[in-house]
């Protein structure tokens, strides 16, 4: 598996074009503005179909754990640009989510308050935002069982007992971020318990992932190792895999345990071990049915811009850059960028539930926010001469006030902004903050007129 994967990256750093990062981001801008315009706050997009079509889940979803995706964007946009269009939008479609904070019905707490509130507080600094994610991090540390050691996925689904997935180590950061901002030490103890756990019984022994593995609530003991989303119990979702790669790096960020950063290795080696041909995943590794999961790669990208920082030895951290590079290179192409076609979102050609027939070759909201988080992630790192990157660090030990975006006219740019190494070109972004305000003035017009 190492000498395929050192064939798969091999050489020297693959340099992504500057012009493909700008184009991805302007579109980016012009596609949300267009989103914002068209959708009422409280209605968060989920999926995107070709003929234009928004598939939306309403902030009062307690089960639907796509909300916080949207917001993330336009938190995202305006830490690149500064631009207080993007602050106003992202602040109302964060606050309509405030009904989740004392949500306890599912796991993915941190899929709705992590890319909202957690960019909120990060770029403004404003105590409504702790609060309010202090009061969803008590809201998932109800569902953690002490006696198994793991956060409970569900409880709607009656063939399982106490379950847990791959996808709950995104969830994590909501109770390390926590634990590390005024809530209790031992948020983070559960967070790390429920990874050490996910290691031992959702990883195998060649770095592949299980999708759920459920567990008899009165001893413990394992009862089932499966799938939900996947091809098949013993086959390999890429995306849960993504989630994984993801998930324990974070974690190594927030606990700097070795056993993180050597799970966060095993994973990512079992992912690109599997890719071929232009880097995209296909939606389970091992399907016999081939359909690209942009969102898969979309993940892993952002995740290996982190996990390639932390990485000592300079040929596996040039492994890990190279193949972010060609997954974003080949998702800013025609091929997977949604530029000039009728979709509404950002990313093509995305998997959300084959097997249900649910969201199968669409856009998938989350595969536009770890696609735009990427991008964000690669312009911070350091061009040539510029000397080694600084990894990521948690929240708390920079203050957001000193991380805040300063205000500034719409199209002006602010190369420092949310930590940005350079932001989208200039005539891109007045042309999208241009694009915001007129869109959003035509909505409020028609309002205006009743319909």
């Amino acid at each position: 598996m190492g000498l395929l994967l050192g064939l798969l990256v091999a050489g020297s750093a693959a340099a992504l074009e500057e012009a493909a990062v700008d184009r991805a981001l302007q579109f980016s801008q012009q596609q949300l503005a267009r989103m914002a315009a068209q959708l009422e706050v409280g209605q968060y997009p989920k999926s995107t179909l070709a003929d234009g079509t928004i598939r939306t889940t309403p902030a009062t979803d307690m089960t639907g754990w796509t909300q916080g995706f949207f917001p993330g964007e336009l938190w995202l946009l305006y830490g690149l640009t500064g631009a207080p269009s993007w602050k106003a939008l992202a602040e109302d479609w964060t606050r309509a989510l405030e009904v989740q904070r004392g949500n306890t019905q599912t796991h993915d707490l941190g899929f709705k308050f992590i890319p909202s509130y957690g960019h909120a507080y990060r770029l403004t600094g404003d105590p409504y935002y702790r609060d309010i994610l202090l009061e969803a991090a008590a809201s998932l540390a109800t569902r953690y069982d002490k006696k198994v050691g793991v956060i409970n996925t569900c409880d709607w689904n009656s063939d399982w007992h106490l379950p847990t997935v791959i996808d709950t180590m995104m969830n994590l950061e909501l109770l390390f971020w926590a634990a590390n901002n005024g809530g209790p030490a031992e948020w983070k103890d559960m967070a790390l318990h429920h990874a050490l756990r996910t290691l031992e019984d959702l990883v195998r022994p060649d770095g592949s992932t299980f999708h759920v593995v459920d567990y008899d609530p009165v001893s413990g003991a394992i009862l089932s190792k499966e799938t939900y989303q996947g091809y098949a119990d013993g086959s390999t979702w890429s995306r849960g895999q993504a989630w994984a790669l993801y998930g324990f790096t974070m974690t190594y960020r927030y606990t700097l345990d070795p056993r993180m950063l050597a799970a966060a290795r095993k994973v990512t080696d079992a992912f690109l071990s599997r890719l071929s041909g232009d880097f995209v995943a296909n939606w389970d590794f091992d399907a016999p049915e081939q359909r690209k999961d942009s969102s898969s790669s979309a993940a892993a990208a952002a995740a290996l811009l982190e996990l390639h920082l932390y990485e000592t030895d300079p040929v596996q951290r040039e492994r890990y850059r190279s193949a972010a590079v060609r997954m974003l290179e080949s998702l800013t192409s025609p091929a997977y960028l949604a530029a000039g076609t009728s979709s509404a979102g950002i990313l093509l050609h995305g998997v959300g539930h084959l097997p249900a027939g649910h969201e199968v070759d669409v856009g998938l909201v989350y595969g536009d926010y770890y696609f735009i988080e990427a991008l964000t992630r690669y312009r911070q790192l350091p061009r040539e001469g510029g000397g080694e990157p600084t990894p990521e660090v948690p929240p708390e030990e920079t203050p957001p006030e000193e991380e805040a975006p300063r205000e500034q006219q719409p199209g002006a740019l602010d190369r420092t902004a949310g930590g940005c190494g350079a932001a989208p070109g200039a005539a891109g972004a007045a042309w999208g903050v241009l694009l915001l305000a007129v869109l959003l003035g035509a909505r409020r017009a028609q309002e205006g007129r009743g319909g």
